[in-house]
């Protein structure tokens, strides 16, 4: 569905006048960073800051809501007005040799530290995505590719407060050669991860030894697409002096619990995280409930539907992280403002 806007907007011109909160900048793209790619689903980074507040870099609000883009806009704004030209050349295949631990989404501070910020360990915008999923590279200047390299980060590895290291990723997919299409797709299986993590993209162009490093940020619910849970039949004719077989209870008779934890704080606004696991039957969906204890409020919430009266909060699972197993678990998080102390609320989780 946007896959026709990106082709739209990679056609923008690239020259920029930045205004009032910002000194005045010229972002000039003209060059071999004229017109290249990035990974829009799930978004980069870079290309994720640029959909979501190009036309609206000024908005204070940013600060609170999307804190991460906020920090690389006032970093550098040309990261997002020159969202498709992240890369560097000569690597040669050697992108561990190249790139040091911590630089990752910079490509190694590539281009003068233009993308540095894209560095910044905390609570990025992430979005949901099933554990299969097709990972779309846009190329406006169609240069093709020589291959994909797909990592995730490891299960347990918290890029809110960890910076991203070869040690946490694991490689998931290297793909064959692309035609010069400008549209690069494939297949991604993330396994049985949850909650937040970095899909990590090398994109090897083949016109020239050019190679693009990306960073997404995303949200697991865990289990693959997650189909319906199935109950068990009844047995078939069962005998009169013989009792049916005992069964076990069906998906959604098990109880739950949530626990929060603060992932990121800064002035005014914080982000949380909120993991919710299921007892030792299945359940098909829930409900976490608390009260804020100091006033504090939510500004953007992500993986739930969450609704606020006064000081109460109510979150509930979307559609693909409802269904739990035995003991399964998954996450969703949110973005939050506070005043006075930031005080930790006690959650109440009922099943379904």
């Amino acid at each position: 569905m946007k896959l026709s806007r990106t082709a739209r907007r990679l056609g923008i011109g690239a020259v920029t006048v930045l205004a009032a909160a910002f000194t005045m900048v010229v972002v000039n793209q003209a060059g071999p960073a004229s017109a290249h790619g990035s990974v829009t689903n799930p978004p980069s980074r870079n290309y994720g800051c640029w959909e979501r507040w190009g036309s609206d870099h000024l908005n204070p609000a940013m600060a609170q809501s999307d804190p991460m883009c906020w920090q690389a806009w006032q970093a550098n704004p040309n990261t997002m007005w020159n969202w498709n030209g992240l890369y560097r050349e000569g690597v040669a295949g050697n992108h561990q040799a190249a790139i040091p631990d911590g630089q990752l989404c910079s490509g190694g501070r590539t281009q003068g530290g233009f993308y540095a910020s894209l560095d910044a360990v905390g609570a990025w915008t992430a979005k949901p995505m099933p554990n299969n999923f097709k990972l779309t590279l846009t190329d406006g200047a169609k240069h093709g590719a020589d291959y994909l390299l797909v990592y995730i980060t490891k299960q347990g590895f918290d890029p809110t407060t960890q910076p991203l290291t070869w040690n946490s990723l694991e490689l998931v997919k290297r793909t064959g050669s692309y035609p010069t299409t400008g549209l690069y797709e494939t297949d991604v299986n993330a396994g049985t991860r949850t909650g937040r993590h970095v899909v990590y993209t090398i994109w090897q162009a083949s016109h020239l030894d050019q190679s693009y490093y990306l960073c997404s940020d995303v949200i697991f619910g865990g289990g693959g697409t997650n189909p319906p849970p199935t109950t068990t039949p009844p047995p078939t004719s069962p005998s009169p002096t013989v009792p049916p077989p005992t069964t076990p209870p069906p998906a959604g008779n098990g109880a739950c619990t949530a626990t929060y934890r603060k992932t990121n704080e800064w002035s005014g606004g914080f982000g949380a995280e909120v993991t919710v696991r299921a007892g030792n039957a299945a359940i098909s969906g829930w409900t976490v409930n608390w009260t804020w204890p100091n006033g504090q409020s939510i500004t953007s919430a992500w993986n739930a539907t969450v609704t606020s009266s006064g000081s109460s909060v109510t979150a509930t699972n979307v559609s693909y992280n409802g269904a739990l197993g035995a003991n399964g678990s998954t996450s969703f998080g949110f973005n939050g403002a506070w005043s006075g102390t930031n005080a930790t609320p006690t959650l109440t989780c009922a099943a379904r």
